[in-house]
C-alpha cells in the first residue's frame, strides 16, 4: 500500500464530505477509492470513517490522523518545491480565481504582465462568479469583492468599488428618474438569480440601511445579461461600478441615486495560510497588489 497516495485519498474524500464526491474530485473509479480507504483501515486497524444520513463523518482516529495527514502531506510538497527549485526560483504552475467581469477588466492585465517578467510560471486564471475554495480547488491566490468571513485566508486589501444603480436614457425618458430610494417601488427591475451573492437593493439615509426593490420585469443569471437587459430599456439594474463603467461613461446608461449608495465593497487578494510561502505566490502578490492598487484607485477617480 502506497501509505502517501491512501492519505491523499483519505482527504480528498473527507473534504469533498462522501465517497462518491471524493471519487469524482479524484477521478477515480469509486470501488477504487472506496477499496483503498477500507486498506488504509485495516493496515491501522481502525475505523477512519462512519457513513451517516448526511455523508461521511470522522472518528475520533480519523480526525487525529486527518490532521497528521495533512501536515506530512505538506512537508512532503514542500519538500518536493524544495528540491525542485522553486524555492530559489519562482517556477510551477500558478492558480488564480476572479469573478468573470473584473477578472477580464482588471486581474487579466495584470496577470499578463507579470507572465512576462516570469517565463518559469505557468498561470491558469479561474474566471467565475461563485465562491470557490482554495483549498478544495487548489487555488493560490483568490480575487474577492465583498466583506470576508473569518477564515484562516490571509487577505490584503487593494481597494474597494462601488455599487450602483443605472438604467438607459431612454427608459427613464418613458418613466421618469427617481429622486428617492422610495420611488423605485414604481420602476420596473432586472434582478438576478442564481448567484450566491446576488446584488442587494440597499440604501442609505441618515446612516440608516434600507431596502426598496423596483418590480422585478425581467430575472437573468450573469451581469453581462442584465447590462444588456438594461441597455435595451427594461429597467433599472444594481450592479458593481467597474461592471458599466463604458456605459455609463458614453451616456448609454444613467446612474441613479448616487446620494443614497451604500459603503463600497472592499477588494481583497487572498491566499492560504502557509509556514513556508510558495515562491511563486510571494511574487505574485509583490507584482499584483501595486497594480491592482493603481487600477481601482482611478476606477475611484473616474467616479
Amino acid at each position: 500500500m502506497d501509505r502517501f497516495e491512501a492519505m491523499s485519498v483519505l482527504l480528498a474524500v473527507v473534504e469533498a464530505g462522501s465517497l462518491s464526491a471524493g471519487a469524482r474530485r479524484l477521478r477515480s473509479p469509486l470501488a477504487t477509492v472506496s477499496r483503498k480507504v477500507a486498506e488504509l483501515e485495516q493496515h491501522l486497524g481502525t475505523r477512519l470513517v462512519v457513513r451517516t444520513s448526511r455523508g461521511l463523518a470522522l472518528t475520533d482516529a480519523g480526525r487525529a490522523y486527518v490532521a497528521a495527514s495533512r501536515m506530512i502531506l505538506k512537508q512532503v510538497e514542500d519538500a518536493e518545491r524544495e528540491a525542485a527549485g522553486e524555492r530559489t526560483a519562482p517556477r510551477g504552475a500558478l492558480h488564480v480565481t476572479a469573478p468573470v467581469a473584473f477578472g477580464q477588466r482588471h486581474l487579466l492585465p495584470v496577470a499578463l504582465g507579470f507572465l512576462a517578467e516570469q517565463p518559469e510560471i505557468n498561470l491558469r486564471l479561474m474566471l467565475a462568479d461563485r465562491q470557490i475554495s482554495l483549498a478544495e480547488e487548489h487555488i493560490d491566490v483568490a480575487l474577492r469583492i465583498g466583506h470576508l468571513a473569518d477564515s484562516a485566508l490571509i487577505a490584503t486589501r487593494v481597494g474597494a468599488v462601488r455599487r450602483i444603480i443605472c438604467a438607459s436614457p431612454a427608459y427613464l425618458a418613458r418613466r421618469g428618474v427617481p429622486q428617492r430610494p422610495e420611488d423605485l417601488a414604481e420602476h420596473d427591475g432586472i434582478s438576478f438569480q442564481g448567484f450566491a451573492n446576488a446584488p442587494e437593493w440597499r440604501y442609505r439615509r441618515d446612516s440608516a440601511a434600507f431596502a426598496v426593490e423596483p418590480r422585478a420585469r425581467m430575472a437573468v443569471n450573469t451581469t453581462e445579461a442584465a447590462i444588456q437587459a438594461a441597455l435595451a430599456d427594461v429597467g433599472i439594474i444594481r450592479v458593481l461600478s467597474y461592471q458599466v463603467a463604458d456605459e455609463v461613461r458614453s451616456g448609454r446608461l444613467r446612474e441613479l441615486l448616487p446620494d443614497f449608495a451604500p459603503e463600497p465593497l472592499p477588494v481583497n487578494l487572498l491566499y492560504q495560510e502557509a509556514e513556508l510561502l510558495p515562491l511563486k505566490v510571494r511574487c505574485f502578490m509583490d507584482w499584483a497588489v501595486p497594480r491592482l492598487r493603481a487600477r481601482l484607485a482611478g476606477l475611484a477617480a473616474e467616479g
